[in-house]
């Protein structure tokens, strides 16, 4: 229950920073051109705090979260007095109504630029994209990598960080091949050509690296015992803080992952485990529960390891003095953004499921997640999420900024604008395709719940 309200606060807080962003956006650039705001909201339905200014604009807070607006003085709207005519909406030009529709996303890129800036400001905590080991008979093994090479680029884009490699890899996703520049041992630098034709994973389950079969330099599990899960399977069977654990069924155990695909290829069945306490052999009988996943059946254990941390000369931080951050920022916020069209052109060409999309839940749970790790995390997930509003937004579906905006662009292309008829037919489909999206990205929360 806890982690449901970390999860919610960080969610408010998330969308709120960026629904105001958004809308102020529309509200700034709306005064600069004349027009009247006459309400400025974040939330729907009924206002939790509001206050009038001199101007007369209103600004409200309400208590449905899910967005906001600006409610601009239009004729088309509501009867408007002769003398402020001109500081309608609607009476303004082409031109003033396109900058003010394409002011929200916009804002929103400028923010995911502003947080960009204040991470890398801040120091982003990061890994060298050292391997580890190279899963054999994967793409990896396939193209020549070999355990101690550091990933220096792909594609010709350099990659600093594990990160940075994830974010590279998801945009190769329904490609044939991409080429790693990779550093050797020695120092030396080599091209490798990974083929990725029949290359396919599920984000839901692994991540591209290690479906690549890349293994990270970073912590390593060991053997011995760090938390029991009180009155758990292995709290049950014996298993005690600081045990090391030798062999499960007789084979000798090499590495935790060897534990855990046993565990959980035994559900409700006995399995004789071996560990060593205080110098002395303990036989326990170990009888995993049964855990049904969305995907599968498994057994369960309750039992944690001991994690040594990552070997300090992999570890860094990725920081940068306030002006040299402000190019990071604007090329991370672009990185975002090209990465947002891939997937989104991945998706309407069916490279990627419409599975994938994801909801407020999941979104929810992102935010929660990453607020947890701490500010640099939370920001970096804002402005990705930024990023993503910004892109969502200029779709050319007439509900959205995007609709609007094309019917403007017609309106200066014609000389004349679009019929209301057929604004009004355009909003309707518009709002029918977003409430579809919108119900499938929620049926896919729910199914991952």
């Amino acid at each position: 229950m806890g982690s449901f309200f970390w999860n919610l606060g960080a969610f408010i807080v998330a969308l709120g920073v960026l629904v105001a962003v958004h809308e102020f956006g529309h509200f700034w650039v709306a005064r600069r051109n004349g027009v009247k705001v006459e309400r400025f909201s974040i939330g729907f339905g009924k206002p939790l705090w509001r206050r009038t200014a001199k101007d007369g604009t209103e600004y409200v807070l309400a208590m449905i979260p899910l967005g906001g607006y600006v409610k601009m003085l239009d004729s088309r709207v509501e009867a408007v007095p002769a003398e402020l005519e001109t500081q309608a909406f609607n009476h303004k030009s082409v031109w003033a109504r396109m900058a003010i529709v394409l002011a929200g996303p916009m804002a929103n890129f400028v923010f995911a630029i502003f947080a960009c800036w204040l991470m890398f400001l801040i120091g982003i905590p990061s890994v060298k994209p050292v391997l580890n080991a190279v899963t054999p008979s994967s793409v990896a093994a396939q193209g020549g990598l070999n355990a101690g090479m550091e990933l220096k680029a792909i594609d010709g884009k350099k990659v600093r960080t594990w990160e940075e490699v994830n974010f590279a890899l998801l945009g190769r996703l329904g490609e044939d091949e991409t080429v790693f520049t990779v550093q050797d041992a020695q120092g030396q630098t080599k091209n490798a050509a990974l083929q990725l034709a029949n290359w396919q994973f599920n984000p839901e389950l692994e991540s591209p690296i290690t479906a690549l079969g890349l293994i990270p330099e970073g912590p390593s599990l060991t053997l011995e015992v760090a938390n029991v899960v009180a009155e758990g399977p292995a709290a049950v069977a014996g298993v005690q803080q600081g045990d090391k654990l030798v062999a499960i069924n007789g084979e000798p155990l090499a590495d935790w992952q060897q534990l855990v695909s046993k565990v959980q290829a035994s559900p409700e069945i006995t399995l004789e485990l071996e560990v060593t306490r205080q110098g002395q052999t303990q036989q326990l009988s170990l009888t995993p529960k049964r855990v049904e996943t969305a995907e599968r059946v498994i057994g369960y254990a309750g039992l944690a390891p001991t994690v040594v941390p990552v070997a300090e000369h992999y570890r860094f931080d990725l920081r940068y003095g306030p002006f040299a951050a402000i190019g990071e920022g604007v090329g991370r916020t672009w990185d975002l953004t090209v990465l947002t069209f891939q997937m989104l052109g991945k998706l309407v060409t069916g490279v990627v499921s419409v599975d994938n999309l994801s909801g407020p839940i999941s979104i929810a749970k992102g935010a929660g997640a990453t607020a947890e790790y701490g500010l640099v995390y939370f920001l970096g997930f804002m402005a990705l999420v930024s990023v993503n509003l910004g892109i969502i937004n200029l779709l050319p579906l007439p509900v959205l900024d995007g609709g609007h905006l094309l019917f403007y662009v017609i309106e200066a292309v014609t000389g004349r604008p679009v019929p209301e008829k057929i604004q009004e037919i355009g909003f309707k489909i518009g709002a029918a395709l977003l409430f579809m999206l919108m119900g499938l990205a929620l049926f896919n929360d729910f199914a991952r719940l």
